[in-house]
């Protein structure tokens, strides 16, 4: 396997990591997958542009340029949200189209999900699509193959890898930072680990970000990019920064636990996160365009 590394901060000034955004909504998280059939996504309510929006102005605010890995099924619904996100100098990327793991797909099912969502989000967003992430990171040891899948089809990255040892994804002998894996040569980013000894930990976002204290989740990243010397991958949801969305009933504890922890706290703790770093797009962190990066 190939690695890259990016250059050392001491050397090229602070180090600009990639912010990113999954864009799906609240019912569509693969959690719920047992609880709410895609056939009743049409019946509830979406609440994803609303959300969407708020990252924008948050994004704006603070001068930062970000990466929103769209679903099909989303884009497909809301176009004037995907103009807004590629106008406002974001990267529009792929999520598949409806949120469907790769593990749950054979080859042909999955060439045909990653075709069609990005020939769909090209056209509705103007722009070539470059990146891909799989949903609840599903590209892992047993199908690498996808990686291969995504180059044929035009891909030039993809961010579906997290390097840890979890009960519902990761691979954690895949190596921590930006590597070439197959024989397609599509970069593979993934999602941001901190080593403390021997062990990996995540840092790159989510549910940990919302669980852990900011100052850890802060200390973390700092490590990475000063001890490293490497380019951080961080990524959120919109309905984590949405307190007020429906509850779901009759989930186990677990469930519950790592979806609505926090979600009050969470806009916050990314007002603090964007001022204390730099951030820009992944295409332009990772593919060697030039770096956008916020404002400190």
């Amino acid at each position: 396997m190939n690695r890259m590394r990016q250059p050392e901060g001491s050397d090229a000034g602070p180090v600009v990591n990639a912010m990113t955004v999954d864009v799906e909504d609240y019912f569509q998280v693969s959690a719920f997958e047992r609880h709410i059939s895609r056939g009743t996504w049409e019946r509830l309510e979406c609440r994803v542009e609303r959300n969407v929006d708020r990252i924008l102005a948050l994004f704006d605010a603070h001068g930062v340029h970000a990466t929103f890995f769209m679903l099909g099924w989303v884009a497909e619904r809301y176009p004037a949200m995907v103009r807004r996100i590629v106008d406002a100098g974001h990267e529009l990327a792929s999520h598949g189209y409806q949120h469907v793991r790769v593990t749950q797909q054979r080859p042909e099912e999955f060439r045909a999900d990653v075709t069609r969502t990005k020939a769909l989000l090209e056209d509705l967003g103007g722009c070539a699509v470059n990146g891909y992430r799989a949903a609840s990171y599903s590209i892992g040891a047993r199908n690498l193959w996808a990686l291969d899948v995504l180059g044929e089809c035009g891909h030039r990255y993809s961010s579906s890898i997290y390097p840890i040892r979890h009960d519902l994804y990761g691979m954690p002998e895949a190596p921590r930072f930006a590597f070439r894996p197959g024989a397609s040569g599509i970069l593979e980013v993934p999602v941001t680990t901190v080593t403390i000894g021997a062990h990996k930990f995540p840092c790159g976002g989510g549910g940990y970000f919302r669980l852990f204290p900011y100052a850890l989740s802060r200390w973390a990243l700092e490590r990475v990019n000063r001890r490293d010397g490497q380019a951080g991958v961080f990524y959120f949801h919109p309905w984590e920064i949405d307190p007020e969305q429906p509850r779901q009933r009759d989930i186990g504890l677990k469930t519950r636990v790592r979806h609505y922890l926090n979600l009050g706290r969470m806009e916050r703790r990314l007002t603090r996160l964007l001022g204390d770093f730099r951030w820009g797009r992944m295409d332009r962190v990772f593919l060697n365009a030039p770096t956008d990066a916020g404002r400190r």
